[in-house]
């Protein structure tokens, strides 16, 4: 139940390692570094604005603006090298302290659209 509440009852979703929800936990890919930072900026399209992009600490931030208004914090970080972590936080700027599971939605089609880019490895 508490799952439920949290998974609905937000307004703000994030990946993790060992996340409770097997869908936001941390995607690892074989890629470049650089390759998988341009395509999480090519994720968010105009009219979504990339607000800043540090590819020494590998986080992008992004005002979203889609169906719903959502800051977005992607985190790529290279584990070793073509091993790559990516992780995403997401905020909703929905006006309310629920967003009825659009934070979560949205990190599942990001890694979904990555998923289908990139060869995802195991952790370990």
């Amino acid at each position: 139940m508490k799952a439920f509440i949290s998974r609905y009852f937000s307004n703000h979703s994030e990946t993790s390692e060992q996340h409770k929800d097997e869908k936001l936990i941390t995607h690892y890919y074989n890629a470049k570094h650089e390759e998988l930072i341009r395509a999480v900026e090519s994720l968010f399209p105009s009219p979504s604005e990339i607000v800043a992009v540090s590819k020494e600490r590998g986080e992008i931030t992004v005002k979203y603006k889609g169906k719903r208004r959502a800051f977005v914090v992607a985190t790529i970080i290279m584990v070793r090298p073509f091993r790559i972590a990516v992780d995403f936080s997401v905020t909703t700027d929905s006006g309310g302290p629920v967003d009825l599971g659009f934070s979560r939605n949205l990190i599942i089609n990001l890694y979904d659209e990555l998923d289908g880019q990139f060869t995802r490895v195991d952790p370990s």
